[in-house]
């Protein structure tokens, strides 16, 4: 490997555990804390009733937790990385509509009820979040579980 594809790949790896180390993170947190809590915060972005709201509270914390871990050790990559920046893109819709919509949204649900950002900030966030998944993506190979399963 020459040297300007070693910092691709440093670059590739420090953004997927930075992506995948935030949905850990938003993951476990979400997962400790009492489910109406999230459900609550799903409910006021006005998208789905409160029956699925409590459901996919109940889903989203692993889903958030294993897509996370995956990115983070590097298996399925770049898959991984796909799945990751959909479900950021799909964050951006809702926190867009909320922003649009002007809804009172006091707080996003996105890192549980420990704190919440203005709806601006946290779109602002995942923007970066979702440039880190891109890079993630692109740079996908060095120090993954996905490397050491190749054949040579």
């Amino acid at each position: 490997m020459n040297p300007g594809s070693d910092k691709k790949e440093i670059i590739g790896l420090l953004a997927r555990l930075i992506v995948g180390g935030v949905f850990i993170y938003a993951g476990v947190v979400k997962a400790l804390a009492p489910v109406e809590e999230f459900a609550y915060a799903i409910e006021s972005y006005q998208v789905i009733n409160a029956k699925l709201s409590l459901w996919s509270a109940y889903l989203m914390p692993w889903i958030e937790l294993w897509a996370g871990l995956l990115l983070a050790a590097g298996v399925f990559t770049r898959l991984s990385a796909l799945f990751n920046g959909a479900m950021l893109v799909f964050f951006e819709l809702l926190l867009g509509q909320a922003w649009l919509r002007g809804l009172p949204v006091t707080s996003c649900g996105c890192f549980g009820s420990t704190g919440s950002n203005s709806i601006g900030h946290e779109f602002l966030q995942n923007i970066v979040l979702l440039a880190l998944t891109a890079l993630a993506f692109r740079y996908a190979g060095l120090w993954s579980a996905d490397r050491l399963v190749e054949k040579p």
